[in-house]
């Protein structure tokens, strides 16, 4: 295969790649969507949950819509590094700035799960004051605060963005939203009991049925081509409809192929992408907690030995101290590239690297001459004349995704590896 070919192949994966991506954030943004949407009709409903009971419930309806926003911020900050990532024209720096994107693509999807369910809860309360003033208030304020604490924890580990919480939250995830599911059940069961009528029964289970979230959450992009079905353990079944549990599709083929792309390219991580799975599974998945899912249906969402080397835990032995983080953007400049655009999502402080400690020391002119001699000049200086001189030439300051595409070129021929990673206790 020539060269040409396969520069093509690269640019054709990573476009690929990109495209799933914005699939992966319109589905998380279709749930956020009716979500708000909930939530304006919650604030409207004086007869139910903002007006009922003196008002004791309002704080689960702002504590819904305080997740809503940190979720909503954090696709924001998701879409800016994938509109980065459009705009550069190498297709490895594509692909740097979409898994920089990840955790927070990780943490909306999970959150956004979540959420859903909070809003079940939300729903029913609303239902409940508005149609059952002779249930007990008090015990139904027990239950939403049994689920807030049980909820908080998971929120907090994904909101915070840090690699390790995030990632066992992930895997707590199928486990906790079947304890909420059967929260939720016992609730709704228990309002059933005290159902005054069947005229109210009905109306009572047409009213809550027709309002929860969770089960809306739905996948849809071009299908995969037909395969033979794999029958695999537990009743799922991987074939050309995508996972199934007898029947019933537990995520579409074409979901599966998005994930499958991101989890390739190093953008997710097998484990939150497992959970979803398991999560729209339903109670025969979620009550296994940490119980992974069948070799088969891994393999279709991605996993290998390759995607497994790609995520590091950073987590050191006793003793061993942490790689050093090579700045990419030179730090002493920080302010010159805050000007150019570099702020929020896209700050210096996220374009980091990890290098040994004698790589990351001949890099910047010291250590092991003999090495130092691999690279043309100290990194911080050259890169800095490279953007200073194209700045010259182009009579006006450079947008953040031109100096990119100078930085994607330098770090190819200084050999540095195309994987940002935050700068640690940033």
């Amino acid at each position: 295969m020539s060269p040409g070919s396969d520069e093509g192949a690269v640019r054709q994966s990573a476009l690929a790649t990109h495209l799933a991506f914005l699939g992966a954030l319109r589905d998380v943004s279709g749930t956020t969507r009716r979500a708000s949407d909930e939530l304006s009709r919650l604030r409207a409903s004086r007869q139910g949950i903002v007006g009922k009971a003196s008002g004791v419930f309002v704080p689960y309806v702002d504590y819904g819509e305080r997740q809503l926003r940190w979720i909503d911020a954090g696709l924001t900050a998701a879409t800016r590094l994938t509109h980065a990532a459009s705009e550069v024209d190498d297709p490895d720096m594509q692909l740097a700035l979409l898994r920089l994107a990840g955790p927070r693509l990780e943490a909306t999807m999970m959150g956004a799960f979540l959420l859903a369910v909070w809003f079940d809860f939300l729903n029913l309360a609303d239902v409940v004051l508005e149609q059952y003033p002779s249930y007990n208030v008090e015990s139904l304020f027990a239950n939403m605060d049994r689920a807030q604490k049980m909820l908080e924890p998971a929120m907090q580990a994904l909101s915070s963005l840090e690699p390790e919480p995030l990632e066992a939250a992930a895997t707590d995830l199928p486990a906790l939203v079947g304890h909420l599911t059967n929260e939720f059940v016992a609730t709704r069961e228990s309002v059933r009991m005290t159902a005054e009528n069947i005229e109210k029964l009905r109306v009572l289970k047409e009213s809550i049925e027709a309002l929860t979230l969770l089960s809306a959450i739905r996948f849809s992009l071009p299908s995969l081509p037909r395969a033979a079905p794999a029958t695999l353990g537990m009743g799922l079944v991987v074939g050309s409809n995508g996972v199934m549990l007898g029947t019933r599709v537990v995520v579409s083929a074409e979901w599966v192929e998005m994930m499958h792309r991101l989890v390739q390219a190093g953008v997710l991580s097998l484990p939150v992408v497992s959970a979803a799975v398991r999560i729209q599974a339903g109670q025969v998945m979620m009550a296994k907690a940490h119980d992974k899912l069948p070799p088969g249906v891994r393999e279709a969402l991605g996993d290998g030995p390759e995607v497994r080397g790609m995520h590091v835990t950073g987590r050191t032995g006793a003793g061993m101290a942490e790689p050093p983080e090579h700045h990419v953007l030179p730090r002493e400049f920080r302010e010159w590239f805050e000007k150019r655009g570099f702020t929020g999502e896209m700050s210096i402080d996220r374009f980091c690297v990890n290098l040994e400690r004698a790589k990351h020391e001949a890099i910047h002119g010291g250590g092991n001459w003999r090495l130092g001699r691999t690279w043309p000049n100290e990194w911080n200086r050259m890169i800095m004349d490279v953007l200073s001189k194209a700045e010259t030439e182009a009579g006006r300051m450079l947008t953040p995704n031109e100096i990119l595409r100078l930085v994607a070129k330098a770090m190819k021929r200084y050999n540095l590896p195309m994987n940002f990673i935050p700068r640690r206790g940033r």
